[in-house]
């Protein structure tokens, strides 16, 4: 009797530990023609250009921002991951066992992209992502929102209840997301560590910023103040009205 034994190379397959952070990241494009902004220059206000769009491809988008960062790597582009979505990026923190996955959505579908914010912050639609393979969607730790606010311009006929117990925090850069999100946000069971009292530009700056307070596991508090900084910096506000634009927690 022959007794084969197999051995599987461990460097061959790439295992996230059970510290690994994701963070998952949806953009809706800035629009002008379907959203219901203050209008913007036509170049950076259509949502159907990421490249050029102001939540996106300009010097203070996501993706731009973001690629400046020593802090994060660009691992991979993809192109039209699924409908309505036309590029995610996925990134990996050099100093911390972290992740972030960005998702730039068509302008045009906001009703989509806030109900997918919500799903993912209810832990629905949790899947991975190439080798290794990395949970996002609902399965990340911190899920964030960052356009304008669309709840201003519709109502969404049911919103998604939590489908484990998992802790979740999120967070939404958008102009008075803590009043209009609320009650939505409230029956997903996810945390809100970051939304906004009043009208703000939802750029990638406080994004960073936040990223950076909470991969250094500081207070909700101390996460505020670096969000209300990094606003400041960029905005020159004043560090007093900063700080109010911005809440954390119910």
């Amino acid at each position: 009797m022959r007794v084969i034994i197999l051995l599987t190379c461990l460097c061959c397959t790439q295992l996230l530990s059970a510290q690994t952070k994701t963070i998952h990241v949806l953009v809706a494009l800035c629009d002008n023609q379907y959203q219901g902004i203050v209008k913007v220059p036509a170049r950076i206000g259509n949502g159907q250009d990421p490249a050029n769009n102001l939540y996106w491809g300009c010097g203070y988008g996501v993706k731009t921002f973001l690629k400046k960062q020593p802090d994060w790597k660009l691992l991979r582009t993809i192109a039209n991951p699924s409908a309505n979505i036309y590029e995610r990026l996925v990134f990996k923190h050099t100093g911390k066992d972290c992740y972030l996955v960005a998702d730039a959505y068509n302008g045009a579908y906001m009703k989509q992209t806030v109900s997918t914010f919500l799903d993912y912050a209810a832990g629905k639609q949790s899947f991975t992502l190439g080798e290794p393979a990395i949970p996002a969607g609902g399965g990340s730790q911190l899920i964030c929102f960052v356009g304008h606010n669309g709840l201003m311009d519709f109502q969404l006929t049911q919103t998604p209840s939590p489908v484990n117990n998992r802790p979740r925090q999120a967070a939404i850069f958008a102009c008075a997301s803590k009043p209009y999100f609320y009650e939505a946000l409230k029956k997903t069971g996810a945390q809100p560590l970051i939304w906004t009292t009043h009208l703000l530009s939802p750029e990638a700056y406080t994004l960073d910023a936040m990223v950076d307070a909470w991969l250094l596991n500081e207070t909700a508090a101390s996460i505020r103040e670096k969000v209300a900084q990094a606003y400041n910096k960029y905005q020159h506000c004043g560090i007093k009205g900063a700080r109010n634009l911005f809440a954390t927690g119910w």
